[in-house]
C-alpha cells in the first residue's frame, strides 16, 4: 500500500520536487544570460536584452568610438549610466589589440570614478545617486596614422560576476605622479621601448617624453635598469662652441669645461639646485668608435669620464631609432650637435641636419657645432604635473613653482620665458644673471615685422658700438618701435659688453677673460643699453627650427672685419661684418623687476612689472 503525504503519494512528490529544482536551475541560467548584454558595434548605443539597458556617452555624445589624430594625445570624458529601474552590474573595456605606438589609459582625477574590474561594478537604479560613473580616458597616439578605439560595455544582474569577451581588454590607469622613471615607462607604449639589459631606451618619432626642468625643455632618453636614474638631453641646442683645439677626448676639452662650468658663464652653474636634481658623479662612456650607424653596439668601458653633465654617445643616439632608419628618431631636431664619441684621436662625431652621423676635425677653425647638454636625474625625483607632451611637459617636484607673483626676476633661471616687447616680438628668455644685479634676457626668436624677419648689417668693422651699424639699430629703432614704455624703464641704461676675439679653435672663455683658466676680465669692452649675445653664451643656439631658420649675428669678433654668427643649422661660424643677418637682441633688466603672473613656460611666460 502506497504511503500518502498530505494526500499525495511519495513517488509523485519526489517527481514534483525534482522538476521544481530543475526548473530553478534552468531559470537561473537563462536569467543571467537574458540580463547580460554586450555593446561593441559602432553606433549601437542602447541595446536591450530582457529588462536591462545602459547608456554610454563620450564627451556628451552617445557613441562608443575614440578617434585621435597621429602624433597627438587626447583626453575623453566618458559617462556610463544605468537607465534601469534596478541596480545593475557593468564592466567597461576596449575592443581589439593596440595599434603600434599607441596606448590607452585611465586618468584619475578628483571628478572621475575608479574603473570597474573584469567582474564589474554596480550602479544604482536610474534617478538616484550613483546611477552613473564618469571616467577620463587618455589615448596616446605616437604613430604616423590616425587611430580609433572601440569601447565595449557588459551589463548583468547586480549579484552575478561579469566576464570580458575574448577580444576585450580592461583600461588600466596611467599614473602621472611618482618617481620619474616609473611615470616615464608607464606612459610610453611598449613598442616605443628598447631594453638592452642595462638601460631601457625610449624610441620612436613621437614619444611623449618631454620634461621641463630649470627653464629648459628636455627629452627623456633612457632609464638605467639598476640605478633607476633617467637620462635627459635638451630638446634644442643651448649654445655652440669648439669641441677642443687638438684632441677628440672629452676629458679636458673645451666642451667638457663649458658643460660643467659652475660660474655664470657655463651650463652647470645656471641649472637650478643641480645637486638636488642630478647625479653629479655620472659616468660618461666616451670610448672611441668608428663603426657606422646600424653596426654600433654598446661600447666597451674603455674611456669613462666622471662629470655632472655630458653628451650623448653614438650608441645612445642610435638606440632612439625606429629600426635602422635614423631619420625617424625623436632626437633629430633639424640642427647639428656634438656627440660624446670620438672617431679617432683628432676627429669627433656629430649629428647633422638630417640626423645622419658626420665627423669633424676638432681643430677645424670653421665649425663650432651646437651643444645639447645631457644630465642624469636622480632616482628619487618625482613628477608632480604634466603629461609628457610638448605643450604640457612633465614637471618635477621642486621645479614646479606656482603663484610667483611678487618674486624678483633676478631669482629665476636661465631659459625661462618672459613677456617683453610688442606684437610678434613679445617673447624673450632669461640668459643669466651676469651682472649679479639684474637679469640678462634675449629675444626668443629673431626679430620680425609683419611676420618677415629683419636683416641688419653688423657694421664696417667687427667692433660693436651703439653708434654704428647694428648698434644704431638696437639702441635706436629697436628701443623706439619694438618695446613699450614700461619695457624701456626696466632696462639697465648702461650694460658692459665684452668683446673678446675668438680666432681659431679656442676656448669660449676668451670672449670675456684674458686666458682660458683665469677670471681676469678683458679690457676690450663697450657700454650700451642693448647689445647681442656673445660666442658660447647660454641661449646662443638654435631653438625651434619652425620659427628660427636664419643666421643671426653674435657680438664676438673673429678679426677686424669678420664676426661670429650662429647659422641656421646651429653652427657658430664667421663671416664679413658688412653682411646683413637676422637679429636676436640681448639686454639687462634692472634688479627691481618683479613677476606678476605666468609660470615661465613658453605658453605661459612671466608677466613683469617694477617694484
Amino acid at each position: 500500500m502506497k504511503k500518502l503525504l498530505f494526500g499525495v503519494s511519495i513517488n509523485k512528490m519526489y517527481i514534483i520536487l525534482v522538476a521544481l529544482v530543475s526548473l530553478f536551475i534552468i531559470g537561473s541560467y537563462f536569467s543571467f544570460a537574458m540580463f547580460t548584454v554586450t555593446k561593441e558595434k559602432s553606433n549601437a548605443i542602447s541595446i536591450v536584452t530582457g529588462n536591462l539597458t545602459y547608456k554610454l556617452e563620450v564627451d556628451g555624445k552617445e557613441t562608443n568610438t575614440l578617434t585621435v589624430p597621429y602624433n597627438s594625445v587626447k583626453d575623453f570624458t566618458i559617462t556610463l549610466s544605468n537607465p534601469n529601474n534596478r541596480i545593475a552590474r557593468f564592466n567597461f573595456y576596449y575592443v581589439g589589440e593596440l595599434a603600434t605606438y599607441t596606448k590607452i589609459g585611465y586618468i584619475m582625477t578628483n571628478e572621475s570614478n575608479i574603473l570597474p574590474d573584469e567582474k564589474g561594478i554596480n550602479l544604482e537604479k536610474t534617478g538616484t545617486i550613483g546611477s552613473s560613473n564618469t571616467y577620463i580616458v587618455r589615448v596616446i597616439n605616437n604613430s604616423e596614422n590616425d587611430v580609433t578605439f572601440t569601447l565595449g560595455v557588459r551589463v548583468g544582474l547586480d549579484y552575478n560576476d561579469l566576464t570580458l569577451p575574448s577580444n576585450g581588454h580592461l583600461i588600466e590607469e596611467i599614473t602621472y605622479k611618482g618617481e620619474v622613471e616609473n611615470v616615464i615607462l608607464d606612459d610610453i607604449s611598449k613598442d616605443s621601448l628598447y631594453d638592452d639589459g642595462t638601460d631601457t631606451f625610449i624610441t620612436g618619432r613621437y614619444p611623449n617624453n618631454y620634461i621641463w626642468y630649470s627653464g629648459k625643455l628636455w627629452r627623456a632618453v633612457s632609464v638605467n635598469n639598476e640605478e633607476k636614474t633617467v637620462k635627459l638631453v635638451t630638446e634644442w641646442d643651448i649654445s655652440a662652441i669648439y669641441y677642443d683645439d687638438n684632441s677628440s677626448a672629452f676629458k679636458g676639452s673645451f666642451i667638457e669645461t663649458w658643460l660643467n662650468d659652475t660660474s655664470v658663464d657655463g651650463f652647470l652653474g645656471n641649472l637650478r639646485d643641480y645637486e638636488s636634481f642630478i647625479v653629479v658623479n655620472s659616468e660618461w662612456n666616451a670610448t672611441m668608435d668608428n663603426r657606422k650607424l646600424g653596426n654600433i653596439t654598446r661600447p666597451n668601458r674603455t674611456t669613462i669620464v666622471t662629470d655632472a653633465v655630458g653628451l650623448l654617445n653614438m650608441y645612445e643616439y642610435q638606440s632612439s631609432f625606429l629600426g635602422t632608419d635614423y631619420s625617424n628618431g625623436y632626437l633629430n631636431n633639424g640642427v647639428e650637435w656634438w656627440t660624446l664619441t670620438p672617431y679617432d684621436n683628432s676627429v669627433i662625431r656629430y649629428i647633422d641636419l638630417s640626423g645622419n652621423d658626420s665627423t669633424i676635425n676638432v681643430s677645424d677653425q670653421n665649425v663650432s657645432s651646437g651643444i645639447r647638454p645631457v644630465i642624469n636625474l636622480k632616482n628619487d625625483i618625482k613628477i608632480v604635473n604634466g603629461n609628457g607632451t610638448i605643450s604640457n611637459p612633465y614637471r618635477l617636484d621642486g621645479d614646479n613653482d606656482t603663484n610667483l607673483s611678487g618674486t624678483y626676476l633676478k631669482d629665476r633661471y636661465s631659459g625661462e620665458y618672459i613677456q617683453f616687447g610688442t606684437g610678434e616680438n613679445n617673447l624673450y628668455r632669461i640668459v643669466s644673471h651676469e651682472d649679479k644685479i639684474g637679469t640678462k634676457i634675449t629675444s626668443a626668436k629673431v626679430l620680425k615685422t609683419n611676420d618677415t624677419s629683419i636683416f641688419v648689417s653688423f657694421g664696417n668693422n667687427s667692433t660693436f658700438t651703439s653708434t654704428e651699424g647694428i648698434g644704431i639699430f638696437l639702441n635706436g629703432e629697436y628701443l623706439n618701435n619694438y618695446l613699450t614704455d614700461m619695457d624701456k624703464r626696466m632696462i639697465n641704461d648702461s650694460t658692459l659688453w665684452y668683446l673678446g676675439t675668438i680666432q681659431g679653435s679656442v676656448s669660449y672663455r676668451l670672449t670675456k677673460y684674458t686666458t682660458e683658466t683665469s677670471n681676469v676680465l678683458i679690457t676690450n669692452t663697450t657700454k650700451a643699453k642693448v647689445g647681442l649675445l656673445r660666442f658660447g653664451e647660454l641661449m646662443a643656439g638654435q631653438f625651434d627650427r619652425n620659427i628660427n631658420n636664419h643666421d643671426y649675428s653674435l657680438l664676438t669678433p673673429w678679426s677686424d672685419d669678420l664676426i661670429k654668427i650662429i647659422s641656421f643649422d646651429a653652427n657658430a661660424g664667421h663671416t664679413f661684418s658688412t653682411k646683413s643677418f637676422a637679429v636676436k637682441t640681448a639686454l639687462n633688466l634692472k634688479g627691481n623687476v618683479i613677476i606678476t603672473g605666468g609660470t615661465g613656460l613658453k605658453d605661459d611666460p612671466f608677466i613683469l612689472s617694477m617694484n
